[in-house]
C-alpha cells in the first residue's frame, strides 16, 4: 500500500487548478527535452496532485508539437502514481452533446507526425495496448465527474487524429463508421507512453461541440469550441476536487505498476547504456532490481 499522487493532465482551457494547497510552479528537466511547461505542484484534501497544462499556459503549442515523451517522463519523475488527463473532444454521436464528459476506455491512433515510444534502438520493449486505460482510475474519475455535476457517459472509444485542422466531412463519416464516439488530438502518443512508463491512465473528455458529420449544420468553429471549453474547464477544475475527497486513503498496487515485466525484449547484455541513462525514470523500478 502507498501514497496517492495524481498527475493532472491538462487540455485546451484547464491551464491551472485553482484548489491546489501551497502550489508551486516547478521546473523539471527531462533527456527527452522540456516538458509543455512547469509543473504545479500542490494538496488537495491531503492528496498530492502534480499538474501539466498540455500545451501550456496560453496555450502556446499546438498538437502535433506536444513533446508527449517529455510531459510523462516530467510526471513520472515528479513521483506520479497515477495519471489523469482532461481533454476537449468532438462528438461523433448525437447523444453525446456538447457539456457533456465521456470517459473514455478505448483509442484508435491515427496521428502519424509524433514519436509514440520511450523504446527503440538499445533497448526494445513491447507494451500491450488492447486496454489502453486504467479501470480502477477511470471509474473513480467517472464519479468524480459526476460529484461536480457534469453529464457523464462510461466508455467509448477516441478517435486520435494529428491536426492541427478539423475533420473533413468524408473522415467525420468515416470515424463514424468504424464505431469511433469522440475525437480528439492529443492523447495518442500520451496514453501509450503513460503505460510504457507504468502509470496507470484514464481520460476524462470535455465534448466542446459535434464533429461535422452532421448534415445542414455549420461546420466547427474555434470560437463556439472556445465558449463551450471555458464552461467545460470549470467543471473539470470541480472533477479534481472531487477525485481527491473519494480517493481511498491509500492506494493499492495496480498490475499496470509492473508493466515493463513483460515488456522488455531486450537481452540484459545487450542494452545500451545510453538507452538505459535516458529511461532512467520510465524504467527506474526495473534499472533498481
Amino acid at each position: 500500500m502507498s501514497e496517492w499522487t495524481i498527475g493532472i493532465i491538462g487540455g485546451s482551457g484547464l491551464y491551472e487548478i485553482d484548489a491546489l494547497e501551497d502550489a508551486q510552479w516547478i521546473a523539471v528537466d527531462t533527456p527527452w527535452g522540456p516538458p509543455s511547461d512547469e509543473l504545479l505542484i500542490g494538496r488537495i484534501e491531503g492528496v498530492k496532485f502534480v499538474f501539466l497544462p498540455r500545451h501550456g499556459r496560453g496555450h502556446r503549442i499546438p498538437p502535433s508539437q506536444v513533446n508527449a515523451r517529455a510531459n510523462i517522463d516530467a510526471l513520472k519523475r515528479a513521483g506520479c502514481t497515477d495519471l489523469v488527463a482532461i481533454s476537449a473532444i468532438g462528438s461523433l454521436q448525437e447523444e453525446l452533446e456538447p457539456g457533456r464528459f465521456v470517459v473514455v476506455d478505448q483509442f484508435i491512433d491515427r496521428t502519424f507526425a509524433r514519436e509514440k515510444s520511450f523504446f527503440g534502438p538499445g533497448l526494445v520493449a513491447h507494451v500491450s495496448m488492447a486496454d489502453p486505460v486504467c479501470p480502477r482510475l477511470s471509474s473513480l474519475a467517472a464519479a468524480a465527474a459526476e460529484s461536480a455535476g457534469a453529464k457523464v457517459s462510461k466508455g467509448g472509444t477516441y478517435l486520435a487524429m494529428e491536426g492541427p485542422q478539423f475533420s473533413s466531412r468524408a473522415e467525420s463519416e468515416l470515424y463514424r463508421a468504424w464505431g469511433c464516439d469522440v475525437i480528439g488530438m492529443t492523447a495518442m502518443p500520451e496514453a501509450k507512453l503513460a503505460r510504457e512508463a507504468e502509470l496507470p491512465y484514464a481520460l476524462v473528455g470535455m465534448v466542446t461541440d459535434y464533429d461535422c458529420w452532421r448534415v445542414g449544420v455549420e461546420a466547427v468553429e474555434v470560437s463556439a469550441v472556445i465558449a463551450q471549453l471555458m464552461a467545460n474547464a470549470d467543471l473539470g477544475r470541480k472533477l479534481v476536487v472531487e477525485l481527491a475527497r473519494a480517493l481511498p486513503a491509500e492506494r493499492s498496487p495496480s498490475p499496470i505498476d509492473t508493466n515493463l515485466d513483460t515488456a522488455l525484449i531486450t537481452a540484459p547484455g545487450a542494452r545500451d547504456p545510453a538507452m538505459l541513462a535516458k529511461l532512467d525514470a520510465v524504467c527506474r523500478r526495473m534499472l533498481q532490481r
